[in-house]
């Protein structure tokens, strides 16, 4: 299974933050991904030191014939095409499209990640190294992939998700809202 997280919170030429992830999702078969399914799309609180506005999130489970590092520079493009631009860690943006998983494989990343990584791609790491504790990934995740499980914890999302309420409290979970079709 080949899983991906998508984000926004600012709006772009194709409308409010919804609407440019259901745009990425219909470009993507041109960048060779086909995307099988799509979690509903959640409102989110900003987890970030900045105020900005809340995010839109969803998880999707995609098939590509691109390895693991290729896929992540698709995802970039991809980005890219829709008015990202890497200089601010967890700054507020148009679009932000993780690798989440890529098939169980572990990927430790070869570089750096973060502002240290300057405004050049991010390098590979797999599991996504905040998959575990990000309620806005999680909760979309179990709604469409209950059986998954994390690649190193071994544990599902279900499970994963009752962690976060262990470290942050329940109102983490209870503010990730899903959005009405």
């Amino acid at each position: 299974m080949i899983l991906i997280g998508l984000g926004a919170n600012l709006p772009t030429v194709h409308g409010a933050p919804r609407a440019t992830l259901e745009a990425a999702l219909s470009v993507m078969p041109s960048f060779g991904i086909t995307v099988r399914r799509r979690s509903s799309f959640y409102r989110t609180p900003a987890v970030a030191q900045y105020v900005q506005p809340p995010y839109v999130n969803a998880v999707a489970i995609v098939d590509t014939a691109l390895p693991a590092r290729e896929l992540l520079a698709a995802l970039h493009r991809v980005e890219a095409m829709f008015g990202r631009v890497r200089q601010v860690r967890w700054a507020a943006r148009t679009l932000d499209l993780d690798l989440l998983d890529y098939q169980g494989q572990i990927v430790t990343a070869a570089g750096p990640r973060g502002p240290e990584a300057g405004a050049g791609p991010l390098p590979l790491a797999l599991p996504h190294p905040g998959l575990a504790s990000r309620g806005f990934v999680l909760v979309p995740l179990v709604e469409i992939a209950p059986e998954w499980r994390h690649p190193v914890l071994g544990e599902g999302a279900a499970r994963l998700i009752e962690r976060v309420k262990a470290a942050e409290g329940v109102a983490a979970i209870a503010e990730i809202k899903r959005i009405r079709p």
